[in-house]
């Protein structure tokens, strides 16, 4: 909303909603009627018509640059929001596809567990309810169990796999119930817990909760044909106890209800015989699975999000590094990765000013998508793209179709980059080297030594030390490490890899090409294990077939592995601000809210509240009058001193409104608005320290003290 005119200030500020921290005033490029007619009326009191027209012109001036600026800060908007969502998209059907092989095994397990229980024993419904006779036997009360060993130190990312488990069961037909940690716990116990169980299945749960309410429920028509899968996702946070209790209550009913347990444990598989009594664990038929590394899924995702153009959004050097060492430190949480993930790309469009144009990797005519959004912008934004530090280096002329043509050919080598990136991890995987590893080392832009020259871009020619890090006192790089892993590869893994490689390189015919005619050498492999084992011996001897690899692979390298920092207009797609990230994920909080609240009136653009200078101005809100105010103080502030000031600026803009109401030079003048209560000027105050409590700012007076509150946050 606008902001409030002076005669309105009392009004609004009589409204004490709480936690309405600050306003927003929202700039129009077309004036209001209203506004001309002060504008007319205020111009024959100048004495000198020109001024009044100096006076005039950046009024309009400004509300055209700010209307423009918040028409292209709605495209950044829109523009990130679609970029992540096409990241999230390709996040949900990588994770998806790694976890559905394991959830393809433990529905083969249901069925073959459900298909081994019927064949012993094929209850008719009317026997299922009749709790007599019970199965004495202790092999036939073992309930079929699978441990799903997950290797995630944080709880956090197995949520979505146990929910994506539960949903796929489901589809196939099966019961599903998921329990949770905090419903075996001690605290609900095992009635509880039961009685969680039932509300998942029926659609009415009795007062007295037993196993015989599920078994009418179990008779159904429609219910007795599937088994009932019990998720505990978290195991080891469960109750012993309860668990035990649980599960030998179900191995009572486990062949006339086919109650069967997934449990998810992050830690080891022994989790079980530390947690379950040995009775307990008498009574489950254990099966191991294993979800995949976090490592493993860290690739997959990087593969698909960082490496292939999915959104047309990058990452420099410096920023892959800091994403490299949060995720480590935060013991491999793929979670935290993509929070962070989605932090720099949110910060990217909000900070620079040409990232709309990066959905135009996204459009299949990018040329004309960036020809009509580059025309259509004005000169100032124009202007931005041929400052951009990269622009300038390559001496490009300022122009649309050099600026088409430059992020057309940044789309291009891109993809190249990320087909050559691809061939270096498929050869390195084999040496267990990591795909993030590699991706940070290739786009390191000290590999780029010598500019092209072509007239508008970066070459990509590195030299061969600086490329493989084979310098004398260096140490070797991973790319080097890759190189030396081809040498030595087996000659059926080295097959697989060409093979593998001529699928990367699919849209670079030249190059693939060369791997075609590698992948067609007459070399036998009989003949080549037999020239590996006369060469062993020697310590130098290589394979003729894998020396042309690691040539081939050396010259992609140099001539297609640019780093986009060394391309033009890569400001437009590439994040490198490594130091705004690094605050907003472990920087300080109560610096920042209180950076927001001195600095308000900029952040919300409101003439209002700027033209007072260095002043206070009363058209603050509360919160950011009160924390203006605290500067003035050191470790402690006096209340009464504190309330005394605040109360100063209230009434000060009150006499302000009330004069400018009886100055009025219209004709049909505005009612006075009554002085504000001193009551309604306390409350005020009282919510604002409140506030600042509540954000950590300042801490309550003590008993000891009760006129005194201590500061936590200090400087600007």
């Amino acid at each position: 909303m606008s902001a409030p005119p002076c005669d309105t200030l009392p009004t609004a500020a009589n409204n004490i909603q709480p936690f309405l921290v600050l306003h927003k005033a929202a700039a129009s490029s077309v004036p209001s009627s209203r506004g001309k007619r002060q504008i007319q009326t205020s111009q024959p009191s100048s004495p000198n018509p020109k001024s009044a027209n100096r006076c005039r012109q950046p009024v309009g001036k400004e509300c055209e640059d700010e209307g423009g600026l918040e028409l292209y800060e709605q495209l950044r908007i829109e523009a990130f929001h679609r970029t992540w969502s096409k990241i999230q998209s390709t996040i949900d059907e990588v994770l998806r596809a790694i976890n559905l092989k394991l959830f393809d095994q433990v529905l083969q397990w249901a069925k073959e567990s459900f298909a081994s229980v019927r064949a012993i024993t094929e209850p008719h419904r009317t026997e299922v309810q009749q709790p007599y006779p019970l199965l004495t036997d202790v092999i036939c009360r073992r309930i079929p169990t699978a441990f799903v060993l997950t290797k995630n130190a944080e709880f956090v990312d197995d949520i979505t796999t146990f929910h994506d488990l539960a949903g796929h069961m489901k589809f196939n037909g099966c019961h599903v119930v998921k329990l949770s940690a905090a419903e075996l716990s001690a605290k609900h116990g095992v009635g509880g817990c039961f009685r969680s169980l039932l509300r998942q299945l029926l659609s009415y749960v009795p007062d007295v909760a037993d196993v015989s309410a599920l078994a009418s429920w179990y008779c159904e028509a429609g219910n007795f044909d599937q088994p009932i899968i019990v998720i505990i996702d978290d195991l080891e946070q469960c109750s012993g106890d309860v668990l035990g209790e649980l599960v030998m209550m179900l191995s009572e009913w486990v062949f006339k209800i086919p109650v069967f347990f997934v449990m998810g444990i992050a830690t080891t598989l022994d989790a079980p015989k530390k947690l379950l009594s040995s009775e307990a664990l008498q009574r489950l038929e254990p099966c191991k699975l294993t979800l995949g590394s976090p490592s493993d899924r860290l690739n997959a995702l990087v593969e698909a999000i960082l490496v292939k153009p999915c959104a047309g959004f990058c990452i420099s050097h410096e920023v892959a590094l800091f994403l490299r060492n949060y995720f480590f430190r935060h013991d491999g949480t793929i979670t935290s990765f993509i929070t962070a993930l989605r932090l720099a790309c949110s910060k990217h469009f909000s900070m620079e000013p040409l990232s709309f144009l990066c959905i135009g990797m996204l459009e299949e005519d990018s040329e004309e998508f960036w020809h009509d959004k580059f025309e259509s912008l004005p000169q100032a934004i124009q202007k931005c793209a041929f400052d951009l530090p990269s622009s300038k280096n390559a001496n490009n002329s300022n122009n649309s179709c050099n600026m088409v043509e430059g992020l057309s050919r940044l789309l291009k080598l891109q993809k190249d980059w990320s087909s050559v990136l691809l061939c270096l991890y498929e050869a390195g995987r084999h040496d267990k080297v990591q795909l993030l590893d590699i991706f940070c080392e290739a786009v390191n832009p000290d590999l780029q030594t010598e500019n092209a020259p072509d007239s508008y871009l970066f070459a990509s020619k590195v030299t061969c030390e600086n490329l493989l890090g084979v310098k004398s006192g260096s140490a070797k790089g991973f790319i080097a490490q890759v190189m030396n892993t081809i040498r030595y590869l087996p000659t059926e893994i080295l097959l697989h890899v060409l093979e593998v490689w001529s699928i990367h390189l699919d849209g670079m015919s030249e190059i693939n090409e060369r791997v075609k005619e590698l992948q067609s050498t007459t070399i036998g492999a009989d003949s080549v294990r037999a020239k590996r084992r006369s060469t062993a011996n020697t310590g130098n001897g290589t394979v003729v077939l894998n020396e042309k690899a690691a040539v081939l692979l050396q010259d992609v390298v140099r001539k297609y592995l640019v780093p986009v920092e060394c391309l033009p207009f890569h400001e437009i797609i590439c994040f490198k601000n490594v130091d705004i990230l690094q605050s907003a994920l472990i920087g300080n909080p109560r610096r920042m809210i209180q950076l927001d609240l001195l600095k308000s009136q900029s952040h919300l653009k409101c003439s209002c509240c700027s033209r007072s200078g260095a002043a206070v101005s009363g058209s603050l809100h509360d919160t950011s009058i009160m924390c203006n105010l605290a500067q003035e103080y050191g470790d402690v502030i006096n209340l009464h001193d504190w309330y005394t000031a605040f109360e100063g600026i209230i009434k000060s803009t009150n006499s302000k409104a009330k004069r400018k109401s009886y100055s009025s030079p219209s004709k049909k003048k505005s009612k006075p608005t009554p002085p504000e209560a001193e009551g309604m000027i306390q409350a005020r105050f009282c919510r604002a320290v409140t506030e600042m409590q509540i954000t950590g700012l300042v801490r309550m007076p003590s008993k000891r003290r009760p006129d005194l509150v201590q500061r936590i946050t200090f400087g600007p």
